[in-house]
C-alpha cells in the first residue's frame, strides 16, 4: 500500500496522501487556519516538527504559538539564533542561558571580562535580526555520537559534548543553522523566518531575551526587575558552582564516581543554614513580630520548611505555632469558579478571610481558639478538636498560597508580620545554553506525591497544570516581592532522585491521551540524569514531603 490516511483535528478532515508526504506539505492542502503562524503539530499527541515524514495512518494537530508546545518551539529556536549571534559578535564568549525571569530568559556572557553596554546589547540584536531575515532552515541531522561530541567540542560546547558521551548511544542529534551547530534538547522551528517577536534588553549584569505573549503573538511579554528572586537565583548558581555541579553532566559525574552522597550532605546541610539563618532573623525581632507569613506556589515544599523553621525558631528559644491556610478554604459550594466552569482553588476568595481573621484576633487578644480541619474529599471544614492559645514566647506561623497577599490579612500592620516566600528555582542547568525550568521541577514534584498521597495518575497532574499555573501567575507570584526572605527549595541532586519515580508515572500515559505530549516531553528530559537513589536523603528533608519517609507529620 502507497496511501496513508492522515485525520486532521483542526479541520475535522481525514484524506489520503503518499508515503513520505510531510507536515509542511499536508498543512496548506488541509487549509489550517490558527491565529498565529503554525509552528509544528501533534501527531498522535506527539510534538513534531514540519519536516516530519508520514509512513503510517496518523492524527494531526497544528499548532501556534498560543499552545504550550508551540511557545517551547519558538523559544528554542530563538535560543539558537542568540547563541549563534553571540558567536558571531564575541567570538571568545560563551552564551550562558541562566534562567527563566520577569516572563523572559535572563543570559551572561561568560569571557567578557567587562560590564556589557548598550551597544554590545545592539550589535547582538542586529545579527539576530539579520539571521531572521535570512530565513535559514533549522536542519536536525542524526550523526555517530563521536562525531556529534567532535562538532560540539569545536563550538566550545564541551558539558553538551559530556552529555552526549555519557548518553551511551550509538548516534545523536545536532541542529544546524548555516555553519553553527546546536542542540536544545527538543523540536525547533521550520527556518529563522519563523522568529519575528523577540527583544534583547540589559538585565542586572547580563541580557534578558524577551519573548511574546502566548496570547496576543504581536506583543511582548512585559518585564520588571525582580531584585529578590534574581538574588536567590545568583546565591544558588554560585553554589552549583562552589560543589562543581552547575550542570547535568558533572552531576552524573559525582554519580557515576560514587560522591553523589556528598552532593546531598553538602545540599541539606546548606538548606539547613539558611533555615537557620532565617530563624536568626525572625528571633531578633521577636518583640514586633507577632506572625510568620509563609507562602510559595504548588509543590514548593511550604509544609517541610514551616515544621523546620519551628525547629529553628524553638532552638531560638521560642514557641511556634503553625496554622495551614488549607484548613480555611470555604465550603465546596462556596468556592468560585474560573473561566472553564472550574472551582478556583486557587483564588484569595477560596479561603474564609473572615473567619481566619475573626481567629487571628481572637489569639492575639491572648483567647483560645478551636482550628478547623478541611475535608476535602466532603469539600467542608469541621472543628478539628485541637485548641491553640498564644503563650509568652509564641509565635505564630501561617503557610499557605496566599500568605503574601495582602488582602489576606487587612488588619494586621505590615511590621507586625514577617514574611518569607518559597520557590523551587533549580540550580543547574542541562548546559550552558539549556536551563532546566522550575515549573517542571515542581510538576514532577507534584505528581509523584499526587500519585502516593491523592491516588491521582500523571495524567491527572498534567491535565490540572495548566490551571494551577495560571492561578499561581494570577494570585501567587504578583506578591513574591513582597516577601522580607526568599527560599529556595530545590535541591542541586533532587531529579536525579525523583527520576526513577516520575518515569514509572510518566509511562502510564499512554498515545491515546491528550497528556501523552507533555509526558514524552518530561520522560526526555528526565533521561539526561543518572539516577541517585534516595537512602541517604535525611527524614527532615524537603524531598521527604514528596517521596514519602518524613520524620514530620502533615
Amino acid at each position: 500500500m502507497n496511501t496513508i490516511d492522515i485525520y486532521c483535528v483542526n479541520t475535522g478532515e481525514k484524506r489520503i496522501y503518499p508515503l513520505g508526504v510531510t507536515l509542511m506539505e499536508i498543512k496548506d492542502d488541509f487549509k489550517v487556519k490558527l491565529n498565529n503562524p503554525i509552528l509544528g503539530a501533534l501527531v498522535n499527541n506527539k510534538v513534531k516538527e514540519l519536516s516530519f515524514v508520514f509512513v503510517k495512518n496518523k492524527k494531526v494537530e497544528f499548532i501556534d504559538y498560543s499552545h504550550p508546545d508551540g511557545v517551547r518551539l519558538y523559544v528554542r529556536s530563538l535560543f539558537f539564533i542568540l547563541f549563534a549571534s553571540v558567536r558571531e559578535v564575541f567570538p571568545q564568549v560563551k552564551l550562558k542561558m541562566m534562567h527563566g525571569i520577569s516572563r523572559g530568559y535572563y543570559c551572561e556572557l561568560a569571557g567578557l571580562e567587562r560590564p556589557i553596554t548598550g551597544s554590545d546589547i545592539l550589535a547582538i540584536k542586529s545579527v539576530m535580526q539579520q539571521l531572521v531575515d535570512k530565513d535559514i532552515p533549522f536542519e536536525k541531522i542524526g550523526l555517530p555520537t563521536e562525531e556529534a561530541v567532535e562538532i560540539c567540542n569545536k563550538q566550545n560546547l564541551r558539558y553538551k559534548a559530556k552529555l552526549f558521551g555519557q548518553q551511551g548511544a550509538l548516534f545523536s542529534y545536532l541542529y544546524f543553522m548555516g555553519e553553527h551547530a546546536n542542540y536544545f534538547y527538543g523540536h525547533q522551528v521550520p527556518s529563522t523566518g519563523y522568529l519575528q517577536v523577540y527583544d534583547l534588553v540589559p538585565y542586572y549584569e547580563g541580557l534578558l531575551l524577551r519573548i511574546p505573549k502566548p496570547a496576543k503573538f504581536s506583543e511582548l511579554q512585559p518585564y520588571s526587575k525582580n531584585d529578590k528572586l534574581f538574588g536567590i537565583f545568583q546565591e544558588h548558581k554560585d553554589w552549583a558552582e562552589i560543589l562543581n555541579v552547575p550542570n547535568v553532566a558533572n552531576l552524573n559525574e559525582c554519580t557515576l564516581n560514587g560522591q553523589s552522597g556528598d552532593i546531598i550532605k553538602i545540599s541539606e546541610a546548606f538548606h539547613e543554614k539558611k533555615i537557620a539563618e532565617i530563624a536568626n532573623v525572625i528571633r531578633d525581632r521577636k518583640n514586633e513580630v507577632k506572625m510568620v507569613l509563609i507562602a510559595g506556589p504548588s509543590a514548593s515544599g511550604k509544609t517541610t520548611f514551616s515544621k523546620r523553621l519551628m525547629v529553628q525558631l524553638a532552638v531560638n528559644g521560642l514557641k511556634p505555632n503553625l496554622i495551614s491556610l488549607d484548613d480555611y478554604f470555604v465550603d465546596r459550594e462556596k468556592t468560585i469558579k474560573d473561566e472553564n466552569g472550574e472551582f478556583d482553588f486557587e483564588a484569595i476568595e477560596a479561603i474564609d478571610v473572615e473567619f481566619f481573621n475573626r481567629q487571628l484576633n481572637q489569639l492575639f487578644k491572648g483567647e483560645s481558639i478551636e482550628l478547623p480541619k478541611f475535608n476535602f474529599t466532603a469539600g467542608q471544614k469541621f472543628p478539628s478538636g485541637k485548641k491553640l492559645q498564644l503563650s509568652a514566647g509564641g509565635i505564630l506561623i501561617v503557610e499557605g498560597i496566599h500568605a503574601m497577599n495582602p488582602q489576606l490579612i487587612p488588619h494586621i500592620k505590615p511590621e507586625d508580620t514577617f514574611k518569607i516566600f518559597l520557590s523551587a528555582l533549580t540550580q543547574i542547568s542541562i548546559d550552558d545554553q539549556n536551563h532546566i525550568s522550575t515549573t517542571d521541577n515542581r510538576m514532577i514534584r507534584r505528581m509523584i506525591r499526587d500519585s502516593k498521597y491523592r491516588n491521582y495518575s500523571a495524567a491527572d497532574t498534567i491535565r490540572r497544570w495548566p490551571s494551577v499555573r495560571a492561578g499561581e501567575d494570577k494570585n501567587i507570584f504578583p506578591y513574591q516581592e513582597n516577601a522580607d526572605v526568599m527560599f529556595n527549595s530545590a535541591l542541586i541532586y533532587e531529579l536525579a532522585v525523583l527520576k526513577k519515580y516520575a518515569e514509572l508515572l510518566l509511562k502510564e500515559v499512554t498515545e491515546s491521551q491528550p497528556e501523552f505530549s507533555e509526558s514524552n516531553r518530561l520522560l526526555k528530559f528526565l533521561s539526561y540524569f543518572k539516577a541517585i537513589d534516595d537512602l541517604e536523603i535525611p527524614p527532615t528533608s524537603v524531598i521527604r514531603e514528596f517521596l514519602g519517609g518524613s520524620s514530620f507529620t502533615y
